[in-house]
């Protein structure tokens, strides 16, 4: 983000506004994080901001610092629609394309206010006013905190901002374990720790408050397993019914790919999930060193990320699906 850019973003946020803020479909830890972060510091320049997720977010992140402020599209289409067409200016963090907020994208293309992406993945569209994109950060979070520092403002960094900050930080980093976490990363969050927030107690509120039957349904993944060693992959799938069977609620499956990557010698790794409901197969796919997935999803089912994580969909049945991935994978070199 240029100068020019921070002082025209300067000037929009030099008099009170009211801002909507939207993360994408399913937000997941950068996302809410990001995105409350960001509401509670545009609260202290006294805005009006309102987040507004596109769909329920996992109820393990429902913690965060004004998670109950938070307003979803899918529960109040009415009202929210209201909102957008209202607010002075759109904040839309960690996604770059507004096909990514599912229905309300067909909202926000009418928006005629001011928008401003603030976002790590790759290929970003050309919708915003002002696109802060860099694939370098590990996670929205951190870029939100440098953003606020581009802007002159870390002073009002609290530790309600650092809290939410940190929590999609962790999350993105994979625990501070992925290649983009840096010594700036880590500089960062200890600044975050001195500020007051509880770095030994945020990991417990994310990973260690497990429904019973989410375990369960964990352990089902865990034997719906298939590893092609000869190919450096793995997979798991999870069908509706597996889904039904354990009481299966949004977040349940948050993380479980990442199994696939911790078997010696796999590079490459996905999992299908088949919503009934939605009439799709939702997929994640993961890899470790040079394999990229980013362009895999992109190229073979309809979606896209990063290099060694992203995401994709299917139409198609699930076991299709999976027939697709497995013939796809046969003829590749990984």
């Amino acid at each position: 983000m240029n100068e020019k850019d921070i002082q025209a973003i300067t000037e929009l946020l030099a008099t009170p506004k009211k801002i909507a803020i939207i993360p994408h479909r399913s937000p997941d830890g950068d996302a809410m994080g990001s995105t409350l972060g960001l509401y509670h510091f545009l609260v202290k320049l006294n805005h009006q901001p309102v987040v507004i997720a596109p769909n329920d977010f996992p109820e393990f992140l429902a913690w965060l610092p004004a998670s109950e402020t938070v307003l979803v599209y899918e529960n109040d289409r009415a009202n929210c629609t209201k909102i957008l067409n209202d607010a002075e200016l759109v904040f839309t963090l960690d996604f770059n394309a507004l096909h990514r907020t599912g229905e309300m994208e067909q909202v926000l293309n009418k928006l005629t206010v001011p928008m401003i992406m603030i976002d790590h993945h790759q290929l970003p569209d050309s919708y915003a006013t002002f696109t802060y994109s860099d694939t370098s950060f590990g996670s929205t979070c951190e870029m939100i905190y440098n953003f606020i520092v581009l802007l002159n403002q870390k002073s009002l960094i609290d530790k309600t901002i650092a809290t939410c900050l940190y929590t999609g930080i962790l999350t993105d980093s994979g625990g501070f374990r992925f290649p983009k976490t840096t010594g700036t990363t880590h500089r960062i969050v200890a600044e975050f720790i001195e500020l007051g927030v509880e770095n030994t107690e945020i990991p417990n509120l994310l990973f260690d408050n497990n429904s019973y039957e989410r375990l369960q349904l964990l352990g089902r993944a865990l034997q719906n397993m298939k590893v092609f060693f000869d190919k450096k992959t793995s997979y798991i799938s999870l069908s509706q019914k597996e889904l039904d069977e354990f009481n299966y609620v949004k977040g349940d499956t948050e993380g479980i790919v990442n199994y696939g990557l911790t078997i010696k010698g796999i590079v490459f790794t996905a999992i299908f999930i088949e919503h009934r409901d939605e009439n799709i197969v939702k997929i994640s796919f993961r890899s470790q060193g040079d394999f990229d997935v980013n362009q895999f999803a992109r190229e073979h089912f309809n979606g896209g990320g990063h290099i060694n994580a992203a995401g994709g969909k299917s139409n198609d049945s699930l076991a299709n699906t999976i027939k697709k991935f497995e013939q796809i994978v046969s003829k590749i070199t990984i």
